[in-house]
């Protein structure tokens, strides 16, 4: 018996961790009373609270249960259960997935093809993407680093009104990466043109 009803107490305590305690719930013996129109009622014994809140036909919820004495409001718990509910969905709903894209440049690459690869990294960007710029080198150019610093030092310039550079350039391997991020707003007076989301590698 005593072990059935330590499991059952268990239980009880998993569900009121899932929640704010409500009514009988409560197990403190005063709290500091918010209306129903939250307004400051002030110390209560909570079965005086738990009247008040039944004459209005509402619950009485524990909203801040580590003050002193505990915090407790007045109010309609289906329904504020089902207000967070809303609430935590429009969150997720609204939550921005970052994505991030990625561009190889060549250390000796030529203005047309910089042109090209920027605007792409430019449209990436207005989507709300942040993009990783990849300088790729390859034999001899491994000894000139500087020329991949180069070319990432003027796509950061070219870029400066509408992106910022999370990441400055490192070198990994064969590589130097730059990682670059959109400002919020940069793009609201630029024209749209058409999409293309194809990484342009060589």
């Amino acid at each position: 018996m005593r072990r059935r009803a330590a499991r059952k107490g268990r239980c009880l305590e998993i569900a009121r961790n899932d929640g704010p305690r409500v009514n009988e719930e409560i197990t403190s013996r005063t709290c500091r009373l918010i209306g129903v129109d939250g307004s400051q009622l002030g110390l209560f014994g909570v079965k005086d609270a738990l009247r008040i809140a039944r004459e209005q036909g509402m619950d009485l919820v524990e909203i801040a249960p580590n003050a002193e004495p505990p915090v407790c409001k007045v109010l309609d718990y289906s329904k504020y259960k089902y207000e967070q509910a809303r609430k935590a969905k429009a969150a997720r709903k609204n939550q921005a997935k970052v994505e991030i894209k990625e561009m190889k440049f060549r250390p000796k690459i030529d203005v047309g093809d910089y042109e090209t690869k920027k605007g792409h990294v430019m449209r990436f960007l207005k989507k709300g993407a942040r993009v990783k710029i990849t300088i790729m080198f390859r034999g001899r150019e491994m000894a000139h680093p500087e020329q991949g610093r180069i070319v990432l030092d003027r796509l950061a310039e070219d870029l400066k009104p509408y992106a910022t550079v999370e990441q400055k350039p490192i070198m990994e391997g064969r590589n130097m990466h730059m990682l670059v991020a959109p400002i919020k707003g940069a793009f609201d007076n630029v024209p749209d043109e058409q999409d293309d989301d194809k990484d342009t590698k060589e």
